[in-house]
C-alpha cells in the first residue's frame, strides 16, 4: 500500500501517467505498460501501481498480468480484492473467457515510441 507520507516517485509518476491513458472498456499489461515506459520490469511496474496514491484516477486496476489473467490488485493476488478487480473491469465492459482470462480485444495498444 502506499505511504501517505512519502510523495510518488519519478518512475512511480511516469507509470500512473501512462496508466491514465488506459481507456474505459480496455485493460493494458504490466509488460506493455513497462514496454511503452521504456522499462523492462513488470515487476517494477506492478510495485508503482501497488504504490498508488491516486485511485481511482489513475485505473490501476486496468492493468493485468501478461497471460491475460488479473494478476494482482492492492497487494493481494488472491482473494476478495482480486475478486472486486474483476467486477469493476466487468463493470468498464471487458469480458474474459472460461479460464478467466481478459478476452484479447479488450487489450489496450499504446501507440509507438
Amino acid at each position: 500500500m502506499s505511504d501517505p507520507g512519502r510523495p510518488p516517485t519519478e518512475f512511480e509518476t511516469r507509470v500512473y501517467e501512462a496508466t491514465r491513458c488506459v481507456p474505459r472498456g480496455k485493460v493494458t499489461t504490466y509488460g506493455r505498460l513497462g514496454k511503452a515506459l521504456g522499462c523492462g520490469s513488470s515487476q517494477a511496474i506492478g510495485q508503482a501501481l501497488r504504490r498508488n496514491p491516486f485511485a481511482p484516477e489513475v485505473p490501476c486496476h486496468r492493468v493485468v498480468a501478461g497471460d491475460r489473467t488479473l494478476g494482482g490488485f492492492a497487494g493481494h493476488r488472491e482473494g476478495e480484492e482480486l475478486r472486486r478487480k474483476r467486477r469493476m473491469l466487468e463493470e468498464e465492459g471487458i469480458r474474459f473467457d472460461k479460464q478467466g482470462r481478459v478476452l484479447p480485444e479488450c487489450l489496450h495498444d499504446f501507440p509507438p515510441t
